[in-house]
């Protein structure tokens, strides 16, 4: 009797021997391996700045001639460029340099686009100021065009404040919108892009970064700040 007593007890220490090492080796690996508070609260050093600072950098300071890009700066217009892509060049990027899709783009397609909030608060805030603005995108140029008309009822601007939308197109190893920019006396200029941004520094004009929605089509991101350029806070969207 002793020794089944005995056997018995083998068994079950071997069981929960068994059962402690099963339960270990079943534990998962928690699926987020947390935060500290130190990580929360690290920025990057850049130069935020809000629509509210930048009109009061204008106090006292005669209209100006200012100038936006569109696609990301002033209109969440992926909607277009995500259909053109299906239906010119699935896939691929070939349909930026087919004038089909840019025929569609520039004169219905920015229906489906979104006017950025930030863009409502600038443009609002430099018509209010007097400012000339103007409209300066990489997109290509077609015989006719609506994409001012909707800029116009979008931002509502009025008839009188109203310049026709620049195209300058794309050119490889070149920044087409540097020369426009020029041309037309931009002090500040809005942009979601580097050439943007560069293009704004190559002629002395104040670039000012608007931050593009991380679900654009238009990817990588870029990277904010990056030419020392002030960056407008939550303007994603």
């Amino acid at each position: 009797m002793r020794k089944i007593t005995l056997a018995l007890s083998a068994v079950c220490l071997l069981l929960g021997l068994n059962q402690t090492v099963f339960a270990k080796e079943s534990v998962p690996a928690p699926l987020n391996p947390g935060v500290t508070v130190a990580q929360l609260a690290q920025q990057v050093p850049i130069h935020w700045v809000s629509v509210a600072q930048i009109e009061n950098s204008l106090l006292g300071r005669a209209p100006i001639a200012v100038g936006f890009d569109i696609d990301d700066t002033v209109l969440f217009s992926s909607p277009g460029f995500y259909r053109g892509q299906k239906e010119f060049s699935p896939g691929k990027q070939d349909y930026l340099k087919n004038s089909a899709f840019w025929e569609k783009m520039n004169n219905g397609w920015d229906e489906f686009s979104m006017p950025k909030e930030v863009a409502k608060s600038l443009i609002s805030m430099h018509l209010k100021r007097g400012d000339s603005i103007y409209f300066v995108t990489g997109r290509s140029q077609t015989k006719t065009e609506t994409v001012t008309r909707t800029l116009q009822n979008d931002f509502l601007i009025p008839q009188a404040f109203v310049n026709p939308v620049i195209f300058a197109g794309d050119k490889e190893g070149q920044n087409t919108k540097t020369q426009w920019l020029k041309d037309k006396q931009i002090k500040i200029f809005y942009g979601d892009s580097d050439n943007d941004i560069t293009a704004a520094q190559e002629v002395g004009a104040r670039g000012i970064r608007v931050l593009r929605a991380s679900n654009s089509s238009y990817q990588p991101l870029p990277k904010a700040g990056a030419f020392g350029e002030e960056v407008i806070v939550n303007s994603e969207y």
